[in-house]
């Protein structure tokens, strides 16, 4: 270009110019897509290593959900669904936070029968097709700031356009860029100022909006990758072709916008995100917004791009958000081909599993058990000595029909299950600001629980569905006549209610409740043994009947408690 320059053949210098930018872009094309591959080949890599961290159990590093825990919830709680080493940290594949939210919301209410055999449908196409769920979250990896709750930057959309009533903007905003970049060529050609001074009109327009640009802006740039992550997965799930009807009706209701496919219509809205993103330097900002109206433009094709769209942006957004929740249910069955597909009966409170395990124990020498209870009004009293699985066993039964209620598999040969609500009661405290004792608090979720059912004459319980309860070690902050009183009570009283379930207890004297209330509770029990060294066993195999070894007094004798 200089010795084009320097020989007088401007032209021909220009010509290289325009000829090496032209390159010069090309190669940051070819740059970036280069650079996209690699960082998409490394979030494979990084999903994989995710995957084998889940079948080991080594859950530390996952999102724990602990926005989604509530302590009064029926049941999330007490059976680890969130926090650490949590059903949710097991599951959770979503990307996105509508995604997260869909899942939460599956492992916290039981799902109807139609709409669990749907997912269970849908899960069972995708599941198969391991790579095609990993492109799916790949591609979301990619676009990390996606913290901001779209829901919210849809109902800011519904609000009134700025620009309705204001008939008189948009002719100014074709005509003074116009006027004030012709002013620019004529100032640098030494034909005058004066024209600059249309640069005062536009000034003050920005000037007068300033507040609503930067409301614009904040909106639409916090949403920018979450936008392109959704155009990214949905042009994926709009390419493919289904046979499930969950999956059917998702591609439909992104298909129902007016013509134009729902990755396109996001595509075009992460574009005008992106002409927002001027902003970030303030010095282009300033010129860009002081010469062409730069924000007032990216405005006035935001409200045009609302305009395209017949049913606003949420029906895209919730069924983007439900395919991320049934991708996370798909690669957990994926993950674990031996699980079984839990059967949806008719008829309430029925749990029939076979080989039933806990989600959340990864070693591979695990107990399993089979356990059977159908029908209302029955109570299975778990007795056994310290430390040999009453507890456990209590939330392998309930996070196998949360896993079941929200349409994944279980670990298991064959479970079925038939509507009901679960309830615990197993890790009651004491509250200090509420000046509250554990006893106190046992006695409210007992009391909820009561709440929850109806009895056996009414038709529904006040929650809709019965319940099936779960309640550990029952009113242990009390002396043993007190709480063998109270058991035994509660025990007659939820008998005759829409309601069944298992009760854990070292109290021997409530297993006669079996002989009181024949057909209506039966006694299970884990056992320990004593080796010959002294040092205690556990089978954790469930037997029938009441446990008849305890093992308190050897346990603290091998803690150091010196006993007569």
């Amino acid at each position: 270009m200089w010795a084009l320059f320097s020989q007088g053949k401007v032209g021909a210098g220009f010509v290289v110019i325009l000829v090496a930018y032209l390159v010069f872009l090309g190669l940051v094309r070819w740059h970036n897509t280069v650079g996209y591959q690699r960082e998409h080949q490394r979030l494979l890599a990084q999903l994989n290593r995710d995957e084998i961290a889940r079948l080991e159990g080594k859950l530390a590093g996952f999102d724990p959900g602990l926005r989604y825990l509530d302590a009064q919830h029926a049941y999330a709680a007490d059976l680890d669904v969130f926090g650490a080493h949590s059903l949710f940290q097991l599951l959770n594949r979503s990307t996105s936070r509508l995604g997260q939210d869909w899942l939460a919301g599956w492992l916290l209410a039981p799902g109807q029968a139609a709409v669990l055999g749907e997912r269970q449908q849908a899960t069972t196409e995708l599941a198969p097709d391991v790579a095609w769920q990993q492109e799916w979250q790949a591609r979301a990896r990619h676009y990390p700031r996606q913290e901001s709750d779209p829901r919210q930057f849809a109902a800011w959309l519904r609000e009134p356009d700025f620009f309705t009533g204001k008939s008189w903007l948009l002719p100014l905003l074709v005509l003074l860029p116009v006027v004030a970049v012709a002013a620019i060529v004529v100032a640098l050609n030494g034909l005058g100022t004066w024209p600059l001074l249309v640069l005062l009109l536009t000034t003050a327009l920005n000037a007068r909006f300033s507040s609503l640009r930067a409301e614009y802006y904040q909106h639409v740039t916090t949403m920018r990758d979450a936008l392109r992550a959704a155009h990214d997965q949905l042009s994926l799930f709009e390419a493919g072709q289904w046979q499930s009807p969950a999956l059917r009706r998702l591609h439909r209701t992104l298909h129902a916008t007016g013509g134009v496919a729902a990755a396109r219509l996001l595509e075009r809205l992460s574009g005008v995100a992106g002409w927002f993103s001027a902003r970030q330097n303030p010095a282009v900002a300033g010129l860009l917004n002081t010469v062409l109206l730069w924000d007032l433009w990216g405005m006035w094709q935001l409200e045009r791009w609302k305009r395209q769209l017949q049913h606003g942006l949420e029906p895209l957004l919730e069924a983007a958000a439900e395919l991320d929740a049934l991708v996370s249910l798909a690669a957990f069955r994926a993950a674990n081909p031996t699980f079984a597909q839990p059967e949806v009966a008719a008829a309430p409170l029925t749990v029939v599993a076979e080989a039933m395990g806990h989600p959340l124990l990864f070693a591979e020498t695990g107990v399993r058990n089979d356990f059977r209870t159908e029908g209302a009004g029955q109570t299975v009293v778990v007795t056994g000595s310290n430390m040999a699985g009453k507890s456990t066993f209590l939330r392998t039964v309930g996070l196998n029909l949360v896993l079941a209620q929200a349409g994944a598999v279980v670990p298991a040969h064959t479970f079925t299950c038939g509507p009901a609500q679960v309830y615990t009661a197993m890790r009651t405290n004491d509250n200090l600001a509420e000046s509250t004792s554990s006893f106190y608090a046992e006695l409210k979720r007992l009391r909820l629980l009561l709440d929850l059912t109806a009895p056996t004459s009414q038709t529904t319980a006040p929650s809709g569905l019965p319940v099936f309860y779960l309640l550990d070690e029952i009113l242990k902050g009390t002396n043993s006549e007190d709480r063998h009183r109270g058991a035994r009570a509660l025990v007659h009283q939820l008998r005759q209610r829409a309601a069944s379930g298992l009760i854990s207890t070292h109290d021997l004297e409530l297993a006669a409740l079996e002989e009181e209330l024949p057909g209506h509770v039966r006694n299970v029990s884990f056992n320990s043994f004593l080796n010959p060294d002294g040092t205690l066993r556990f089978d954790y195999h469930l037997t029938p009947g009441v446990c008849r070894s305890f093992n308190a007094s050897q346990l603290m004798r091998l803690m150091g408690i010196m006993l007569d």
